[in-house]
């Protein structure tokens, strides 16, 4: 039986020493870690290679559930691959054990607490920005797409492929300012036509 470690933060700029040093504590012979948003199961790929990698017999450990899933439904969808790998669930800070009654009870409560947190961040959130928007100085997201460069590129007869491969971003968003592009051009024809009637 191995006791595997699983670290999880949501940004790149926080830290996982503390998770990581208590892990290895609580007896982890091996802890994996990401980097990585915890509302959702894509992308987790550290957590999928643990998922994969581990037997019957062994135990996941995390320090928080939250560690693990922000929401009901993907904690209980980890737990049912778990269990029926006959691995258990444990953590540091909390009496959690799934080979226990107790311990699974206290997991689904926690569960239920760790989405309703994440629901609340959400509505604070969107307060904030409904808050700032009323008051002029919401900026949003800063955009991700450099639309001049993209006109600039395809200008100088690269194709869509091209430029997405070189600014890092999907065909389809060099489509859609390309696409918008067309439009404008069309309009700015057709109220030039109209204008000269």
């Amino acid at each position: 039986m191995t006791i595997y470690g699983y670290a999880r933060v949501s940004t790149s700029d926080q830290d996982l020493s503390i998770q990581r040093e208590a892990l290895h504590k609580a007896g982890c012979e091996l802890v994996r870690e990401e980097k990585r948003s915890g509302t959702t199961l894509e992308g987790r790929q550290e957590l999928d290679t643990l998922m994969a990698f581990m037997r019957s017999g062994d135990t996941l450990m995390v320090t928080r559930i939250d560690r693990l899933a922000r929401s009901i439904g993907d904690l209980q969808d980890i737990v049912r691959k778990l269990k029926a790998k006959g691995i258990s669930l444990r953590a540091t800070e909390q009496p959690i054990d799934t080979s226990t009654a107790a311990g699974k009870a206290f997991l689904d409560m926690l569960g239920v607490f760790a989405e309703f947190e994440t629901n609340l961040r959400r509505e604070r959130q969107l307060e904030g920005i409904a808050k700032a928007k009323e008051a002029g100085v919401y900026k949003g997201r800063k955009p991700s797409i450099d639309v001049e460069k993209v006109k600039e590129m395809h200008q100088a007869g690269q194709g869509a492929t091209a430029i997405a491969k070189a600014l890092g971003i999907g065909r389809a968003s060099v489509y859609r300012v390309l696409e918008g592009e067309s439009v404008q051009d069309g309009l700015t024809r057709r109220t030039a036509t109209y204008l000269q009637t």
